[in-house]
């Protein structure tokens, strides 16, 4: 069906498109008794029409059809009603500052004076025409076309009788009059290839369970300083079902199992990769088409959020890894949405992502910032979420981003810096933490651009955190030597130290790392066998976890997956049966516990204070010794880390008298190593070492960290 109503000096002209009518009605539902006008049929396509006269403005009224079995209904016209936007709501939109655009664009029901429908409404500036098209209309844009809401680049329409579960896409014409039909940029809910169509979806009617920890949440918001530890998760490879054809689980299935193991393993917070809708796996969902929808694969997006709050219920936050830096080219989606560079660049030197064959977003453009913004926020309003971390940013940075001479443009300034899409992060984490307070943005961001966690008032970008790419570049490079010739490699592990404290970093060992021939963290390591890299993956861990800086791990690590990561089957965990596996996973559950529980570790991260080298010089011992300490020093921590292939007794000099119980050795049998240690602790003995006078003397295991907590002489 499609109606148009028109004005003329005399009445009003209504004319419908209706399939297999052989007559109708305009009734005016608005008078008493109401009136009806016969309508003519004015082509044999079922085009009908009907003058009205004396009514100079658009008034209720229905239409009565005829099909050619005799059979009647009567019904609302989508064009008697008036536009479900303001004036207001679209000068923000084109202005960029529109922050809940995702309550106006796109399909979201209503019912607009006891009529239920939907209304839609899409940004498409250089269409001729925009039409919605669904099962309800056989896919056919002449008979719903959009209105055109003048300069602000909205069309929009309010059709009666569409509800949630109707699936819809927009048929678009552009200036040329080619046709190509999209899917919704704001679409919350899509069906999954090769439809792709989005689903009218209500997202506001999940009854949340989880005031407390949103309130928790809140109260620390401004204090980054606070335990933080991640386990990063693939939804589709965790785990799976092999009993029913090796699916993966649920949003539902997966959510009180990973709260378990979360909690289990003592870690704080999940981090989900890419759950916004994408049509290949391949991808890991970072080719993203659906951005305010999480992806079909797993269920609906009310299991989305039953999936959070279960999450937040049982204490975990969960973060989303979020991707604005690039979109991919797949025709039913955004690139060349209305026939012209509508989200994207023209010039392929600023528009073209050179890594992935993918676009890059028009940062400078006011709506496609304002979509992007609004994407942020929508996914922590709508699903409570606790973070996002934020994609490929490095590549937004700059203009020149893997591109080559005379491959890029510069900016105002001539430099290379991308100053719309800097001034689009900041805006972006400054309204986050407004509407959010306590929701954490994280940067994955590999160079040296400075003041990526620096606040927005000192010029920074505003990021909570950082991933520490060169940190976990240098001590991998390290670890995968062979141990006879970690000797030569001692600045992998000391030089991070230089640049620790100009951010706030997290440490990560991520998917990244664990894929395209890269090695497991397992393999990776140094050594011939496995219980050899097993206890280098052990003294690497505790080593990570008792060094500032925030934790990620992604899943697998955790218990030395031996293969790399392949997204199309579940994790080894039959692998957990063995000791040398096992033992790696035990290690880190107390690492978690002993970081979250001891603030001088967790809370004390970002303090340059709360760090000072022991020994970082005896390259040939393959030693390295540091201190953590809390403020004012009332608790102390002797990290000691030996990475040779000998037993080694070795001296170390400490701060305080008294005794240092070993809280973690990576070498115990608990963990599958050895057993060899320092018997529970050592006492302080009177002999100068590393500019102390007073030391430990220590045994020390192959490939093995230990941690020591210093306890006064009156409790020794």
């Amino acid at each position: 069906m499609h109606t148009a109503t028109h004005r003329r000096s005399r009445g009003l002209v209504v004319r419908a498109l209706l399939r297999d009518a052989v007559a109708c009605d305009v009734v005016l539902t608005g008078e008493m008794p109401p009136g009806a006008f016969p309508m003519k049929l004015i082509a044999p396509e079922g085009l009908f029409e009907a003058f009205i006269p004396r009514h100079a403005e658009v008034c209720a009224y229905e239409l009565r059809a005829v099909s050619a079995g005799g059979s009647a209904r009567q019904f609302r016209d989508p064009y008697c009603f008036l536009p479900t936007l303001g004036d207001q709501d679209l000068y923000l939109f084109n202005e960029g500052n529109e922050h809940r655009i995702y309550d106006k664009l796109g399909a979201h029901p209503r019912d607009l004076g006891g009529t239920v429908g939907t209304a839609f409404a899409v940004w498409a500036p250089s269409a001729s025409r925009v039409s919605v098209v669904g099962d309800f209309n056989g896919w056919d844009g002449r008979y719903h076309p959009m209105r055109s809401l003048g300069a602000s680049g909205v069309w929009e329409i309010f059709i009666p009788g569409i509800a949630e579960g109707t699936l819809y896409k927009f048929e678009i014409r552009d200036q040329g009059g080619a046709i190509r039909v999209k899917t919704d940029p704001y679409g919350s809910r899509f069906e999954g290839p090769p439809g792709n169509a989005a689903i009218v979806c209500d997202t506001t009617g999940f009854m949340w369970g989880d005031a407390e920890w949103i309130e928790g949440r809140r109260s620390r918001a401004g204090r980054p300083d606070q335990p933080v530890s991640i386990y990063e998760v693939h939804l589709g490879s965790w785990r799976r079902k092999p009993e029913e054809g090796n699916r993966p689980l649920t949003y539902r299935e997966a959510a009180p199992l990973l709260a378990d193991y979360a909690s289990e393993m003592g870690f704080t917070h999940v981090e989900v990769m890419p759950l916004a809708e994408h049509p290949f796996d391949g991808s890991w969902g970072y080719q993203v088409t659906g951005f305010y929808a999480p992806t079909h694969r797993f269920g609906s997006p009310e299991d989305f959020a039953w999936f959070v709050d279960h999450l937040h219920r049982r204490g975990i936050g969960v973060i989303l890894d979020w991707v604005p830096a690039h979109f991919p080219k797949d025709a039913f989606a955004l690139a060349e949405f209305d026939g012209t560079h509508l989200y994207e660049h023209a010039d392929p030197r600023q528009g073209s992502h050179m890594d992935w064959g993918t676009l890059i977003f028009n940062y400078g453009r006011n709506e496609v910032r304002c979509f992007l913004v609004a994407n942020a926020l929508a996914w922590i309003e709508r699903y409570h979420l606790d973070g996002l971390r934020v994609d490929a940013v490095a590549s937004m940075l700059y203009l020149d981003y893997s591109r080559g001479a005379g491959e890029w443009i510069p900016n105002r300034y001539g430099g290379r810096e991308n100053l719309e899409a800097i001034g689009f992060l900041r805006s972006v984490n400054d309204l986050v933490h407004h509407y959010h307070p306590g929701a954490l943005m994280i940067a994955e961001e590999s160079t040296s651009f400075p003041g990526v966690t620096r606040a927005t008032s000192e010029g920074g970008l505003g990021f909570d955190y950082k991933w520490n790419m060169g940190w976990m570049h240098d001590t991998l490079q390290y670890f995968s030597k062979e141990p006879i010739y970690r000797r030569f490699h001692q600045n992998d592990l000391t030089f991070g130290m230089l640049y620790q404290y100009a951010e706030n970093f997290v440490s990560v060992f991520s998917h990244d790392e664990v894929v395209h021939g890269k090695a497991s963290m397992l393999f990776k390591m140094g050594g011939w066998h496995i219980p050899e890299k097993a206890a280098s993956l052990r003294s690497l861990y505790a080593h990570m976890w008792a060094y500032p800086g925030k934790k990620l791990l992604f899943m697998g690590g955790e218990f030395g997956q031996s293969q790399e990561w392949n997204h199309a089957s579940s994790l080894d965990w039959h692998l957990c049966q063995y000791m040398d596996h096992e033992g790696i996973r035990r290690l880190v559950g107390d690492l978690n516990r002993l970081y979250t529980s001891e603030p001088a570790l967790g809370a004390n991260d970002f303090n340059p204070h709360g760090f000072r080298w022991i020994s970082c010089l005896d390259a040939d011992a393959n030693l390295i010794a540091y201190l953590r300490t809390g403020p004012g020093e009332e608790t102390l921590f002797a990290v000691v880390g030996h990475f040779g292939g000998n037993v080694l007794t070795y001296r170390v000099g400490v701060p305080r008298r008294g005794w240092w119980r070993e809280v973690i050795n990576s070498n115990s049998e608990y963990y599958g190593g050895s057993g060899l240690g320092n018997d529970g602790g050592r006492a302080t003995a009177d002999v100068p070492r590393d500019g102390y006078t007073q030391s430990l003397e220590l045994t020390l295991p192959p490939l093995t960290t230990v941690i020591f907590k210093w306890t006064s002489p009156g409790q020794a």
